[in-house]
């Protein structure tokens, strides 16, 4: 429905009949001509709820690309028999070395420093000092495979570890905080990697950055949703929170005029996977998912409103 990488489209059209809708002129018209046939879909930030389904209804299989799938009604999908995939654990890595890159580059001060250099003002005098890692507690919103993997990064700084979700992991040893509001008043980064949708929508408000306090670092790299970004450039202009790294904003490709005008915040266009590397494993998995489905070998990677048992 949405352009997808040459990767993705080649090989489909090698395996399988495809109907390309990013390249209709009129999608509804392409949708009432090619929907009543449709037995796979594969996706890249294209809601999928039920007014869409309503019009496949031989709909077999939805190949999300990418780990997050909160444009996707996956239990609409599991109450009409429809499979969900997603790209997991091949973008693990890539998103933890892009966040743990982001809270370096906004501590730091990185593109300012750089912007600095370029702008001449070095010769003038240097660039005044920066804040640092040392003695800080970094606090996870969200210890799936992401959060793991950067906090096994940041243990190798020396950092201390909370984490906050919906139950305690018997199996790590860092600290566990049933509240986000606590765990934020116990850190000073709030690193957030938990999904999106209408149950995180907006939970990290002015509330939550107050607790984090004016040595606090907010870094974005699961889904703009989950933040309140009025709060969060409020709370920039007036030293609420020292600063922000973000990599997602809730209406990409739209980031507000309050955030990007706040000099130390540093903001990403949602390159958390966008490595050369990372994107084609990511694609492969989607045509994956789809030849394993139809050769009926089920799916690879299910998401957990639609479980696969063979």
């Amino acid at each position: 429905m949405r352009l997808m990488m040459p990767l993705v489209t080649d090989s489909l059209e090698r395996l399988f009949t495809l109907h390309r809708g990013d390249k209709a002129e009129d999608k509804e018209r392409f949708l009432d001509e090619v929907g009543p046939r449709i037995r796979g879909m594969a996706v890249s930030h294209v809601h999928v709820n039920d007014a869409l389904l309503d019009r496949l209804p031989k709909l077999e299989i939805v190949a999300n690309f990418g780990v997050g799938y909160d444009t996707i009604d996956a239990a609409a999908c599991g109450r009409r028999g429809v499979m969900v995939t997603n790209t997991p654990d091949v973008l693990t890595d890539e998103v933890a070395d892009l966040a743990v890159g982001l809270l370096l580059a906004t501590v730091r001060q990185i593109p300012q420093v750089d912007r600095y250099l370029r702008q001449g003002k070095w010769l003038e005098k240097p660039y005044p000092l920066t804040g640092t890692l040392r003695g800080r507690t970094v606090g996870i919103l969200g210890l799936g495979r992401i959060g793991r993997a950067i906090a096994h990064r940041l243990v190798a700084f020396g950092m201390p570890i909370a984490y906050h979700g919906r139950t305690r992991q018997a199996d790590v040893p860092y600290t566990y905080y049933p509240s986000l509001l606590e765990m934020a008043k116990a850190c000073d980064v709030l690193m957030v990697v938990a999904p999106g949708g209408p149950e995180t929508k907006n939970m990290i408000g002015r509330e939550v950055l107050e607790a984090l306090g004016p040595e606090g670092v907010l870094i974005n790299v699961a889904r703009g949703t989950l933040v309140d970004e009025d709060a969060l450039a409020a709370a920039l202009a007036d030293g609420t929170i020292q600063s922000a790294g973000l990599d997602v904003f809730a209406d990409e490709p739209k980031v507000p005029d309050a955030l990007i005008a706040q000099e130390h915040a540093v903001l990403l266009p949602h390159v958390g996977s966008a490595s050369i590397h990372t994107r084609n494993a990511m694609g492969q998995l989607v045509v994956d998912n789809l030849t394993s489905w139809f050769q009926g070998k089920g799916p690879v990677t299910p998401v957990a409103e639609t479980p696969w048992k063979a």
